[in-house]
């Protein structure tokens, strides 16, 4: 009976070598997007935050380097060797075909990185957190998309308290984002943060044991 029970037992266990379901997790600015990110490696879960790995590797992979300065001239990095961010938000914000030429070459040194990352995980779920989900399509290598959304006056109204900008200049990034009544008819699963923390966490945490 013992040894039956224990065959059970170890049956009933996930098998360790099976690929981990991908979750894919976005949210336009101001929406809350980092905030349930963390909600959910408060729950056991990893994710792995695309645009904070793309500040990395930009600096890291040298062929990289190489590409983005023949895209956008050397100034797109600084004379220490680092990736120069301001100047090439500065240079991509009005032109969408030089953006999309640089996720063109940023995005598949992410993609890598992020499929080495998944190779290593344990977890059924594992999230990965982009703010272009939709944008670049990745939620077609998802199982599911999570959206994290606001009403726009909250969200302008987050990143002019966190930021100290103008309402101007958040209405200015928003614009240029996919509208969030796209990303809806889009995203498998929505979080709506429009009250406080405590139900931005109640919904995270339902929405993501809910997934089968």
């Amino acid at each position: 009976m013992e040894e039956l029970l224990n065959s059970e037992t170890q049956k009933a266990e996930p098998d360790p070598l099976s690929a981990p379901k991908i979750i894919g997790l976005t949210g336009g600015i101001g929406s809350g997007k980092t905030t349930v990110a963390k909600f959910i490696e408060e729950f056991g879960f990893p994710v792995y935050y695309s645009d904070d790995r793309a500040k990395d590797i930009v600096n890291d992979n040298d062929d990289l380097k190489a590409k983005i300065k023949q895209l956008l001239g050397d100034e797109a990095y600084d004379q220490n060797g680092l990736y120069n961010r301001k100047f090439v938000a500065e240079k991509v914000f009005n032109d969408k075909d030089l953006l999309q030429s640089l996720n063109e070459i940023i995005h598949p040194a992410v993609r890598i990185d992020f499929e080495d990352w998944v190779k290593k995980q344990t977890k059924y779920l594992v999230f990965k957190e982009t703010a272009l989900l939709f944008e670049l399509k990745l939620n077609k290598e998802c199982y599911k998309s999570l959206l994290v959304t606001a009403e726009d006056n909250i969200r302008a109204k987050r990143v002019m308290d966190r930021d100290g900008k103008t309402y101007r200049e958040v209405e200015a990034v928003m614009e240029k984002q996919m509208p969030e009544k796209d990303k809806i008819k889009l995203a498998d699963c929505i979080i709506y943060n429009n009250t406080n923390l405590e139900d931005l966490k109640d919904q995270t945490e339902k929405i993501i044991f809910d997934i089968e």
